[in-house]
């Protein structure tokens, strides 16, 4: 029997016949069974979620590393974007308005003067409370240089919280892990005990170029 091309699947033998039924196997299938057995420090290259509307700062890499590292509850839905400093003007006020009817969990996008991108996944719309919010899915995560996580460290329910004028996420020890102000022009990222994080921006005090919060559903 001959050798078969890498991209033939044998479907069987038929009885006495030498040579198999064969299907050829496209290349987007044969990866996406790569995808299914392989480790979970992999990251699939073929199941990138759908953008409804268009991003200003994500491209396909960050997208590609984001959605490996999203809740499964999000998975297979698309991302729309909810809000946009390009499309609605620099303004909490309107974040929260275009929040107010969402039941999603979010993904706040940031881009800074440096043109570094970083941000943190939401377990609930941003809202303005008198008290923490959210779930041990929320986190932080920063693009600056390389990709990071900083997930939940248990050390307390930090996770988000919305003022009027600044929204919050983790704390402890007086830092914040990510705070921006009412304008959503200046923002600051330390070391917080909710998320054990590094600082997700190369200055600990940065100005904000672009941001973008996108939801799933």
């Amino acid at each position: 029997m001959r050798k078969m091309p890498v991209n033939i699947r044998i479907l069987y033998y038929a009885k006495h016949c030498t040579e198999p039924y064969v299907e050829i196997v496209t290349v987007n299938e044969a990866k996406r069974c790569q995808s299914v057995c392989s480790s979970e420090d992999e990251e699939p290259e073929d199941l990138l979620p759908v953008l409804i509307d268009h991003s200003e700062l994500l491209k396909e890499a960050h997208i590609q590393r984001l959605a490996n590292h999203l809740p499964a509850r999000t998975q297979g839905y698309p991302w729309r974007l909810v809000y946009s400093t390009a499309v609605h003007g620099i303004s909490l006020k309107t974040l929260y308005s275009n929040m107010a009817h969402l039941d999603s969990p979010v993904l706040l996008v940031i881009k800074d003067m440096d043109n570094q991108v970083f941000g943190a996944f939401s377990s609930h719309p941003f809202r303005v409370t008198n008290y923490c919010y959210g779930t041990g899915e929320t986190f932080l995560y920063s693009f600056s240089p390389e990709f990071k996580v900083f997930r939940w460290s248990g050390k307390n329910s930090y996770f988000v919280r919305g003022h009027a004028d600044s929204l919050q996420m983790g704390g402890g020890g007086g830092h914040f892990g990510l705070w921006l102000d009412a304008e959503l022009c200046h923002g600051c990222s330390l070391t917080c005990d909710t998320f054990h994080n590094q600082p997700l921006s190369a200055k600990q005090d940065f100005i904000v170029q672009d941001l973008e919060v996108w939801a799933f559903w």
